[in-house]
């Protein structure tokens, strides 16, 4: 079975494919990828067909050009409906909205079913997924904080993916208003933690030398450290709330930041234990491997792996209307 996974993030487009049957994903583990590319992000719809030249060269360059492509998984950072179109990102991808990324899987690649998932969640399944220092049974309650161009969070409560009433719960935790005289963020609200915390918060800042979070964290100056221990506690106050509203059993950070491992994981674990509510459970603070491909490893896990219910873990479309 060759699954394809699509992961439209804010400034690259990162594009897996796993074959080997072998390698089938399960809700608790994730496939191993044959081959994985990124492409630059235009945040259009032009983005569309640097997509589809991209997979083609991964299926050339595994001598499988023209193969059939049995299951595909998109990600894209916003708030995606039941019927697996994207409502809204403020500024990401605008051009996608209303978009029917289902029905131009099935076009594209010959596919007969899609999954189409907010970012966030396909990073919770992934790290899940991948993350081999949980003890198993895997938990099932566990909340995700991303970390790159925004801030996204997910929550999984009793092995369901959590999405409420009207597909945005959990998902908006970027948007937790961290700074209440803040200002205006793109969302409509104040003083929200992507707002302050983020590589493109970092790209606005003129007191640090460091160009992306990666750098930041890495040793530099005195000034780049005070804003890596600023962006660690708006972090934490996301983390703080996440698990006073979900109470998880694991806390998991992914996103391409986390290269940095242990300069962004124990700070961060530092704080969460240091603010909860008293008689609250201290959840521990998990990297997975790859933090980087969390969300391509949520999205083989969704697509390759048939027996998910479709209204649990993702929003699934076949080609039967």
């Amino acid at each position: 079975m060759t699954t394809i996974a699509i992961d439209f993030g804010g400034t690259d487009i990162k594009v897996g494919l796993t074959r080997d049957a072998t390698h089938a994903a399960t809700p608790d583990r994730a496939p191993v990828f044959d081959a994985t590319v990124s492409v630059p992000a235009q945040r259009t719809r032009g983005d569309l067909a640097a997509t589809v030249e991209a997979v083609r060269s991964l299926q050339i360059g595994l001598g499988d050009a023209g193969g059939v492509i049995d299951g595909v998984g998109i990600a894209v950072p916003g708030v995606v409906d039941r019927d697996g179109r994207m409502l809204h990102a403020h500024e990401k991808y605008d051009d996608f909205r209303a978009l029917d990324l289902s029905a131009w899987s099935r076009q594209v690649f010959g596919v007969e079913r899609a999954v189409i998932e907010n970012d966030a969640r396909a990073a919770l399944v992934g790290s899940l997924g991948t993350a081999t220092s949980l003890s198993d049974p895997r938990p099932q309650n566990a909340v995700v904080i991303t970390l790159g161009t925004g801030v996204g969070t997910a929550a999984m409560l009793d092995s369901v993916l959590f999405r409420g009433a009207h597909a945005h719960a959990g998902i908006l935790g970027g948007h937790v208003t961290v700074d209440v005289t803040g200002e205006r963020c793109p969302c409509g609200n104040r003083g929200c933690a992507e707002l302050l915390a983020s590589s493109t918060a970092l790209r606005d800042r003129r007191d640090v030398s460091a160009h992306t979070l990666a750098e930041l964290f890495a040793a530099g100056t005195a000034a780049d450290d005070a804003v890596a221990d600023e962006f660690i506690r708006v972090w934490g106050a996301v983390a703080v709330t996440l698990c006073h509203m979900y109470d998880p059993e694991v806390v998991l950070l992914t996103g391409g930041v986390l290269r940095a491992g242990e300069r962004v994981r124990q700070p961060l674990e530092h704080y969460l234990h240091a603010h909860l509510w008293p008689t609250a459970f201290r959840p521990p603070v998990v990297v997975p491997p790859d933090p980087h491909l969390s969300v391509l490893y949520g999205l083989a896990i969704l697509a390759g792996h048939r027996h998910v219910p479709a209204d649990a873990m993702s929003t699934e479309k076949t080609g039967a209307q």
